[in-house]
């Protein structure tokens, strides 16, 4: 039994060994296919990144709101909604002279609470990052004085102001073009075992003794002509050999 279990377990080794070699040589055969998809899908990739070459880049100012404590959570919700107001947000257009609307600068902004703190992050996303920073800045000092006017409030403080930020949000290029190669892979892969599916040309004897179920006795190799030349000049060179020896039997 123990035999036999050995065996079988052998065999089944060599069929895996065998079953991977196959579909290392149906890759390799068709290997241009997968080669021309990668490069296809990879251009197409850069030409994606040509398009959408637009930078964005993000900073952020905090200011603190400290309002009464009886109707804190209301208030904090007003008050934070006052910033992307278009009273406020005129006059920082006004103040950097900027040639947008009020409405596309204030989508520019987005205001959130700090783990139910008092402290607002004012963030700016722009294409400029210089622009991004200045538009915080401003956002912030206009609406310390502006909602004093608005709302009577005066609990404001400036905690700290944006800082340029040099670094994208956005930059995933080499991202893009690692995705685009390895479609092209993975398609190609899919392609070539598709048409090995589909074609029925026999290629070695294990194939002809499964179609026409007769043991193979022998084969013949494939003859070239660069085959052809070796044999032919290593016949002359063994003739050339004989002739000597016989040559130095005789003058012996």
């Amino acid at each position: 039994m123990n035999k036999k279990r050995d065996k079988s377990f052998i065999d089944d080794g060599r069929s895996r060994d065998i079953n991977l070699k196959e579909y290392f040589d149906v890759i390799k055969r068709r290997a241009w296919i997968i080669g021309v998809l990668m490069i296809i899908t990879t251009a197409a990739g850069m030409a994606y990144n040509q398009l959408n070459n637009t930078l964005l880049y993000q900073t952020s100012t905090r200011i603190i709101l400290a309002p009464d404590a009886k109707e804190n959570n209301q208030d904090m919700s007003t008050l934070m909604v006052m910033i992307k107001d278009p009273i406020i947000m005129g006059a920082v257009k006004k103040e950097l002279n900027i040639d947008l609307p009020a409405e596309a600068i204030a989508s520019k902004i987005t205001v959130a609470r700090l783990e139910e703190s008092q402290v607002v992050s004012i963030a700016v996303t722009d294409t400029d990052p210089k622009r991004a920073a200045a538009i915080a800045n401003t956002t912030a000092e206009v609406y310390k004085k502006e909602i004093v006017d608005i709302l009577s409030f005066e609990q404001v403080q400036l905690l700290s102001e944006a800082k340029v930020n040099p670094y994208p949000i956005n930059e995933n290029q080499n991202r893009n073009l690692i995705a685009a190669a390895v479609f092209g892979l993975v398609v190609g892969i899919g392609i070539v075992f598709l048409l090995d599916a589909l074609d029925g040309t026999i290629r070695d004897r294990n194939e002809i003794e499964e179609y026409l179920d007769i043991p193979v006795i022998g084969s013949i190799s494939r003859m070239n002509k660069r085959n052809t030349v070796v044999k032919k000049k290593r016949n002359q060179s063994s003739n050339i050999e004989a002739r000597s020896e016989v040559v130095d039997i005789k003058q012996n």
